[in-house]
């Protein structure tokens, strides 16, 4: 694909005003915009040219201002002209181009009287072989030029253009007749390409072949390059395969054309050529915008209780779109946690843009669209005002919201802003990507394996004190990462400290099923990939209903599954009972479970939203083996309880004699005194 490329706004029938100052100006007149690039040939600019504006191509001459000075027209004259104007052009997105039409000197009139017929007809017979082609308007005959402008691979391989030997009878000679010149130019040129010679054709509103030469030594067999397969006559190949692959890819469209019909394209003609089969097939893009108040009217009005809306610019170009079907909105909050996902696509259509999505998860964990916009840029205004609908669009929900989103583009701010009651948990993605971007140093590839080991490890840790080893760990890396990390607002990411229930979904990329229908139907005009979009979640709610129908759980089985997993984990654990709602569970380690509150101290239960192995083991609790500690039988008597030494504790006082200091007896006792 070539380097430089532009838009070229080729302007017909309007004149140049002198402004006070010197300067030109350019008014009236019609206008068309052509994709060039410095890969492209003055002659087939050219061509191009007269086919948008059905002009003759031999009576033009191209003209563009130098940037900046508009006093001094340049002409275009050949390849070195065009690839001039498009460097001289490098910086912008479009170049003016203007076609000056010079003046047609008529040659002989013909003595036969013309056909005032709205057909075009031959009306002679056969002539001989080397009688030259000439076409008549009216009166006036104009000669068709023969020039080396075709573009055939070789003369002699006939491998190469075996599909163009159908079309060797397309022009059968004299008295052949036309039902328009549309039909005559197509039919010559297939005509051409199946001969192998060339032709230079003025526009005109009837033809007649008054003479024609079947056998052709002109130069144009000879050449390589693809001037006369214009984008129109390439669009009319492919457009029915197109119809069944729709990714037919331009590299794809050069080789079969070369090996179907001997021609030689470059890149951008098979691009633009199957530009302009897409916009056969799909309708204009332009007419899609012009469609969109309508659209939007109809939405509302098919689907009662959907939402559709719009905006332009002051120049009245699209800005952006916004949509949420009653479908989704109802789905939502029927059959959906109070959790959003936000993120964005880009488009790749003619226009571009961005799709901004807003999806969920349902009860199987399954994506659920809940409401998307195209937006001219992913800006920090678009997504103000995208949240701004949504907030619109999903006023009847009453409980708070938990959003998963990127901190960065505003979303920070208009969440805050826009659903106060609400919680914003950071994507961890894109958070990890931030902080490898943002940590200077040159880190191996396995030191920041490491880095985003341990941010994942602090961000699903249950407890502060699991989260806080593993930002000591990241600390012995890089001191510079474990700052960011402390910065980085861990309440907002952080299961240790995070207040909202986002039933630890922990990126915002879970509407990856979402995304990949807008990848297919991006390339389509904007009011028919909204419509695409709305098949599909009529498709999935469809199916998901019918498959549900089947199950034969009382919850979904995804949820089913999770549960039967802790489960397992019950069989080696101890309940102890205790009066009220609270129990204490033992097992590897003790937990404390409140079964009205539905909160556990392992935070499992929290984070999930599904009943941990020690809550499923205190509801399950009876036919579990059980510690159950009860009071014991006897009760404290009335009255001062006795109080009791122990021997162990208290020695026995001797007697000892204050007179004779002996033990075992006493002054009034002792034997010495008598």
């Amino acid at each position: 694909m070539a380097e430089n490329k532009i838009i070229a706004i080729c302007q017909l029938g309007g004149e140049f005003e002198t402004e006070k100052d010197g300067t030109l100006s350019y008014k009236g007149g019609d206008a068309h915009a052509i994709d060039i690039d410095d890969q492209m040939r003055f002659n087939e600019f050219k061509m191009e040219v007269a086919e948008v504006f059905s002009c003759n191509v031999n009576t033009m001459s191209l003209k563009y201002f130098l940037p900046g000075n508009r006093k001094t027209l340049i002409t275009i004259s050949n390849d070195k002209d065009l690839k001039r104007m498009i460097k001289f052009h490098g910086d912008s997105v479009t170049a003016d181009v203007y076609i000056i039409m010079e003046e047609i000197v008529e040659p002989e009139v013909s003595n036969m009287p013309a056909s005032r017929s709205s057909r075009t007809t031959l009306s002679e017979a056969v002539p001989p072989v080397d009688a030259p082609l000439d076409v008549v308007e009216d009166m006036i005959e104009l000669p068709a030029e023969i020039s080396p402008i075709l573009a055939l691979v070789n003369s002699n391989d006939e491998k190469h253009a075996k599909a163009a030997h159908q079309w060797q009878n397309t022009i059968t000679g004299v008295g052949q007749r036309f039902s328009s010149v549309h039909e005559f130019r197509e039919l010559l040129r297939k005509y051409a390409i199946a001969h192998q010679f060339a032709f230079r054709l003025s526009t005109t509103q009837l033809i007649c072949i008054k003479k024609m030469n079947p056998t052709h030594t002109c130069e144009g067999a000879a050449v390589t390059t693809g001037h006369q397969a214009t984008r129109s006559w390439v669009a009319s190949i492919i457009k029915e395969k197109l119809k069944i692959f729709p990714n037919y890819k331009p590299k794809d469209i050069v080789n079969d054309i070369k090996e179907e019909y001997g021609i030689q394209l470059n890149y951008f003609q098979a691009w633009r050529g199957k530009e302009i089969a897409k916009e056969q097939l799909q309708g204009s893009y332009k007419e899609a915008y012009n469609q969109l108040p309508f659209f939007c009217e109809k939405i509302m009005e098919t689907n009662p209780g959907s939402f559709a809306t719009f905006t332009t610019k002051e120049d009245s170009s699209f800005h952006r779109l916004f949509v949420s079907f009653h479908a989704s909105l109802y789905g939502f909050q029927q059959g959906c946690r109070p959790l959003l996902f936000l993120d964005s696509i880009p488009l790749k259509s003619k226009y571009q843009g961005t799709l901004l999505a807003a999806t969920a998860a349902d009860g199987n964990d399954g994506v659920f669209p809940v409401a998307f916009a195209v937006v001219d840029a992913e800006t920090d205004d678009n997504w103000h005002w995208f949240l701004l609908q949504l907030k619109t669009a999903l006023s009847a929900i009453p409980c708070p919201i938990t959003f998963v989103a990127d901190k960065q583009k505003g979303l920070r701010e208009s969440i805050a802003e826009i659903f106060k009651d609400s919680y914003h948990a950071y994507c961890l993605q894109y958070l990890t990507e931030q902080l490898i971007r943002d940590v200077k140093g040159q880190f191996s590839h396995e030191v920041k394996r490491l880095l985003v080991e341990d941010l994942y490890a602090a961000a699903y840790a249950p407890r502060p004190e699991g989260f806080q080893r593993s930002i000591e760990s990241i600390k012995g890396i890089s001191l510079e990462a474990y700052n960011w990390i402390i910065q980085s607002e861990p309440q907002n990411w952080a299961n240790a400290f995070f207040q909202g229930a986002r039933y630890n979904h922990m990126t915002s990329n879970f509407g990856e099923l979402f995304y990949s229908w807008v990848s297919d139907a991006h390339e389509l005009p904007i009011t028919q990939m909204v419509d695409v979009i709305r098949g599909k979640i009529m498709e999935l709610i469809y199916t998901r209903r019918a498959d549900s129908s089947l199950w034969m759980t009382r919850i979904t089985p995804s949820m089913e599954e999770k549960l039967e997993k802790e489960n397992l984990k019950v069989r080696n654990l101890q309940v102890l009972l205790s009066a009220g709602s609270t129990c204490e569970v033992r097992g590897d380690t003790i937990e404390v479970v409140d079964m009205d509150h539905w909160d556990c101290s392992c935070k499992g239960w929290q984070l999930t939203g599904l009943p941990c192995c020690h809550a499923i083991a205190v509801v399950t609790y009876p036919s579990q083996v059980a510690v159950t500690v009860t009071p014991p039988p006897t009760r404290r008597p009335p009255g001062r309880p006795t109080t009791k030494k122990s021997g162990s504790d208290v020695m026995k006082r001797q007697l000892q004699c204050s007179r004779c200091k002996g033990l075992g007896h006493n002054k009034s006792t002792c034997k010495e005194s008598l």
